[in-house]
């Protein structure tokens, strides 16, 4: 377990603590976890450090505090944050000089400049923010020449794990999560829009993308839409086919997840048809007991926390009651869940406890002491 580590490791708990003190009052807990964290060496180099390791991560957790004791610490991992967004940003840019297809952690929320900008964001950095959104841009509205076809700018060289990998993926593949793939940007461009912060050619990337997701919105057996998790070139080729089965209703690559940012920028655009068909996607996912049957444990990422904080988030902002009247029925198989297998044992915000403790925590608190730590997610 890395100290350092957001979605794995002890800054996850770091956050969960520092948001737990501003609700309670009571920082022991969040002093002895950051002490531990900022006592040893930080993952700083540019093609390590991201929002969910290194300096980043700690700068995310720490900002959330608003404590004079780490006043001094976050003004030093800012500027390092800053000085890492520079060389990563320019190394982006030449790379799409080249017309070379990007690597997943070049552009994703886990390990790529989506998710430093996410931290920006919040931070209120303007000018490293916009050379992240400009890169953006660039990323969804600049197609790519791969193996002789036209693809999106954000076809990543990767295989679904992070790496180069043999057939099928052999010439990269369509990333549709929000963790990983083209929704974390647009999520991002839509939350910066919404925030004031725009650059030139903001709204084509929204729009493009708004177009894109809502065409790859695959009809399935039981007549719920949903989109694929990730395609290789020959699928993606062929176009959405109608009939596929749903798959598992996760925030990382599941529907609610893509939803979000489809709603969210669908806000950005004042687009109401993609609103509203956005929210009628993730309510037929929340209905259908194939895709529930699929989520097998609590944790933000992949089970019933995540989904449940991604559904509230997505109901605050819907059209209709229709998914805030669900709610209730995700919180009693989250509890349900909790009962017979417990909160895991593993620290972290996405895989372990923190995160499921963070949500719950975040989802009994009333709205004026929310202190918007979702971002990390994408999801406000």
């Amino acid at each position: 377990m890395r100290h350092d580590d957001l979605g794995g490791g002890l800054t996850g708990t770091a956050l969960y603590e520092v948001v737990l003190a501003r609700t309670r009052g009571d920082w022991t807990g969040a002093h002895t976890v950051t002490r531990a964290i900022t006592a040893k060496p930080l993952a700083a180099f540019p093609d390590e450090a991201s929002l969910y390791r290194g300096v980043p991560a700690v700068a995310y957790a720490l900002h959330f505090a608003e404590h004079p004791a780490y006043a001094r610490a976050l003004a030093h991992l800012d500027a390092e944050t800053i000085a890492i967004t520079a060389t990563r940003v320019d190394a982006a840019q030449r790379r799409m000089d080249s017309g070379r297809p990007p690597r997943m952690a070049e552009y994703d929320l886990i390990s790529g400049l989506t998710g430093i900008g996410a931290y920006l964001l919040r931070r209120e950095h303007d000018a490293a923010l916009e050379r992240i959104l400009h890169y953006l841009v660039r990323l969804l509205t600049e197609p790519l020449t791969v193996a002789g076809h036209q693809v999106p700018g954000w076809w990543t060289a990767d295989g679904p794990r992070g790496i180069p990998e043999g057939d099928p993926f052999s010439t990269g593949h369509a990333n549709f999560g929000i963790a990983h793939g083209m929704p974390g940007p647009l999520a991002l461009l839509a939350l910066a829009s919404r925030a004031g912060a725009t650059v030139d050619g903001q709204e084509q990337a929204l729009d493009e993308a708004i177009t894109f997701l809502t065409k790859w919105a695959q009809p399935s057996s039981g007549g719920t839409f949903g989109w694929p998790e990730l395609l290789p070139m020959e699928h993606f080729l062929n176009g959405p086919v109608s009939g596929t089965e749903p798959g598992r209703p996760s925030w990382c690559y599941g529907t609610p997840g893509i939803g979000r940012a489809l709603q969210l920028a669908a806000l950005a655009r004042f687009n109401e048809s993609a609103r509203r068909f956005a929210e009628h996607v993730v309510l037929g996912s929340l209905t259908d007991p194939r895709q529930l049957s699929q989520l097998e444990d609590a944790t933000l990422c992949h089970g019933w926390a995540g989904l449940l904080l991604t559904c509230d988030r997505i109901a605050s902002d819907a059209m209709t009651s229709a998914i805030a009247n669900q709610l209730p029925v995700l919180r009693s198989h989250l509890d349900a869940h909790t009962v017979r297998h417990e909160i895991p044992e593993n620290a972290g915000l996405l895989s372990g406890n923190a995160g499921v403790l963070l949500a719950l925590h975040t989802l009994s608190t009333p709205r004026p002491t929310d202190l918007g730590w979702e971002t990390c997610l994408l999801l406000n």
